[in-house]
Order: structure tokens, then C-alpha cells, then sequence
């Protein structure tokens, strides 16, 4: 999937094949680590992980100041989904099933700054930039997206 996926950007050294696995390894190892993958059939469309932050080591908190009352947070990590089934809302059902009922009060994802559409799409599942930041020196520049979890879902 992830191949697929990152076809057309195969000078990426950042979303290589071996990056990725070690950022699921990574990811999965963390407690309260979820994971949903959509499927066509029995044709894998796409997925979406996460876990919850780790508490008091909320990265996105310098981004914020004040910090939320509750800082309970749901990192979403990945999601992907396949070429042929991209703008076809199979990425709005993997978002929702991963994280709408999610105990945690907010979540939280990086959006390559460079995609301003995917940050746009990010932002009508109501969440909001609140920063910028680079986590790895060969990673893009990424915005910071924050959500409300508790917050009523948009109509």
C-alpha cells in the first residue's frame, strides 16, 4: 500500500519504504496504539494509526499557550489511502473511524505545509493549525493541526 501510495515520489527520502517501517514500528509499540484499514472487496483502500500521546510530553504544547484544560491527546500518525480511491471519501471514514471515539480530548497530526489541499481537508474535520514545525532534518515542514474531539461534529 504504502508503494502505491508514494509512487510518484520516489526521490523522497523522507517517505521511503524503510522510513516507514520504522515509523510503525515506532508508533505500534506505544500504548493505546489503533489501527483501521479500509477495504474494497477484499481490496485494501487505505488506513489511518495513531496513539495517544504520552502525558505532560504533548509535543504539539509549544504551539499552544495556554495548554487546553484537558491535554489528554490522540496523535494521528498516518493516513493513507490509495491512489484510485482518493476523493472518493474513503479517507473522511478511515479519519472517523480511528478517532471519533477516541476517551482522549484532542487530537493531533502533522500536514506537510507544501499540501495546502490535504490541510484544507484536515481543516473541514474541524482542525485547527496551530503552529509549524520540522521534527527531523530531512522531514518537510510541517503544520501543526489540532481538534477538539469533544466538540460537536460539523453538519
Amino acid at each position: 500500500m504504502h508503494d502505491d501510495c508514494y509512487a510518484d515520489q520516489q526521490d523522497d527520502t523522507f517517505h521511503t519504504r524503510e522510513r516507514f517501517g520504522w515509523f510503525v514500528d515506532n508508533w505500534s509499540a506505544h500504548p493505546g496504539f489503533a489501527c483501521v484499514i479500509g477495504y474494497d472487496d477484499r481490496e485494501p483502500v487505505g488506513f489511518a494509526y495513531g496513539a495517544p500521546a504520552a502525558e505532560g510530553h504533548e509535543w504539539w504544547r509549544e504551539s499552544i499557550d495556554p495548554a487546553p484544560a484537558d491535554p489528554r491527546t490522540f496523535a494521528l500518525s498516518e493516513l493513507m489511502v490509495r491512489p484510485t480511491w482518493r476523493k472518493t471519501g474513503a479517507s473522511e471514514l478511515l479519519h472517523h473511524a480511528l478517532v471519533e471515539q477516541r476517551p482522549e480530548a484532542l487530537a493531533v497530526l502533522l500536514v506537510d505545509s507544501e499540501h495546502p489541499k490535504v490541510q484544507r481537508l484536515y481543516e473541514a474535520w474541524q482542525y485547527k493549525k496551530v503552529g509549524e514545525q520540522r521534527p527531523f532534518p530531512d522531514s518537510p515542514n510541517f503544520a501543526v493541526m489540532l481538534r477538539d474531539l469533544r466538540a460537536p461534529a460539523a453538519s
